[in-house]
């Protein structure tokens, strides 16, 4: 939604602004990929139909099958303001009635991964074991500046790490991920109990 240029606490907003293009575009690169960056400024994203229109259309013409975005229960107001045009966004793209220049998708599935600044009611429904691919999540992390701790004292990289193990332990794995699930998916509709079948 933004590029966070805001949080630099040496660098102009502009310059920092290139150097996280940078740093997203590497991230996308290192998961095989491809960034797309909305024109907001940090701490300025706005809650409006504009911008829910905006991420509507942009989720019908990359036809995503899951989403993953910020829980509401954030200390982040980005965050906060992300979490809700996302959540109508997903609503609108899955309507056929609502005329927009492409034909309406249906994402099936939307979560919310563990943040530590989107806490509050936040939690743990879904532990996923990502052993296999943790040094790869690393190396992501590593590709922005952020986490190596030059710009903020909070130990982002060490956290995370840490909280792979936590949630491995949990899960019952190596290293582990977990999501919440969007609150009105919580309902199960089965034939039989997954453990039986």
């Amino acid at each position: 939604m933004t590029l966070g240029e805001a949080g630099h606490p040496t660098l102009a907003p502009a310059a920092y602004a290139a150097q996280r293009q940078v740093e997203v575009e590497e991230s996308a690169r290192l998961m095989g990929a491809r960034a797309i960056v909305l024109s907001y400024r940090d701490g300025e994203l706005p809650v409006n139909d504009a911008i829910k229109m905006q991420v509507c259309d942009l989720i019908r013409a990359e036809k995503p099958t899951l989403i993953l975005t910020h829980w509401k229960g954030s200390i982040h107001k980005d965050h906060i303001a992300t979490h809700e045009i996302v959540r109508d966004a997903v609503f609108y793209a899955a309507l056929p009635a609502l005329p927009r220049d492409l034909p309406a998708h249906r994402v099936a599935a939307l979560y919310f991964p563990e943040n530590w600044e989107d806490m509050e009611g936040w939690r743990a429904d879904i532990y996923l074991d990502v052993t296999d691919v943790w040094d790869d999540y690393l190396r992501v992390l590593r590709s922005h500046e952020l986490m190596g701790g030059n710009i903020s004292a909070f130990r982002y990289l060490d956290y995370y790490d840490a909280l792979g193990t936590l949630r491995g332990c949990l899960g019952g794995f190596r290293k582990g991920a977990a999501l919440m699930m969007n609150p009105g998916a919580w309902v199960r509709r089965l034939q039989f109990l997954p453990e039986i079948g």
